[in-house]
């Protein structure tokens, strides 16, 4: 087995929600600060879209194989997905991520199964599992 190292630069200028920064990803920037809803510049991403980005970049990757796996029709995979902040501004918690996988291209009639397949991307998509035990985690709607 073989240990992975990733590694993002942040850079941050201005005190809380009045702050903004850059984070570097490779050869890619992007610009983030406090989202708009908590008193922020909503400027660029917020952490909270950074977080939902991640589990779901992961998660649609993750479903995409197991449908490939099954052999169920796939063309495409779009993937909304809601975070929810709860006890905003005094007790703030990430408290749920609800992805709702959309199937392109996929065969009505086995309904279920790609619910089943959505569900199980959900347990075994990595980045998700990282939020397991801290932030309600769920897959929504299946649509086809």
């Amino acid at each position: 087995m073989t240990d992975l190292k990733f590694e993002v630069n942040a850079n941050w200028s201005g005190v809380g929600a009045n702050g903004e920064g850059h984070l570097t990803m490779g050869d890619k920037t992007v610009l983030y600060s406090s989202p708009a809803e908590m008193g922020g510049k909503g400027a660029g991403v917020s952490p909270e879209d950074l977080l939902i980005g991640a589990v779901t970049t992961c998660y649609s990757g993750t479903l995409f194989a197991i449908l490939t796996k099954r052999r169920l029709p796939v063309e495409t995979i779009s993937v909304r997905a809601e975070g929810m902040v709860t006890g905003y501004p005094t007790q703030t918690n990430f408290s749920q991520l609800v992805v709702h996988p959309t199937i392109i291209g996929g065969d009505s009639s086995k309904q279920d199964e790609y619910e089943k397949a959505a569900t199980m991307a959900r347990d075994k998509c990595f980045i998700g599992k990282s939020i397991t035990g801290n932030i309600d985690y769920q897959v929504g709607k299946v649509q086809l």
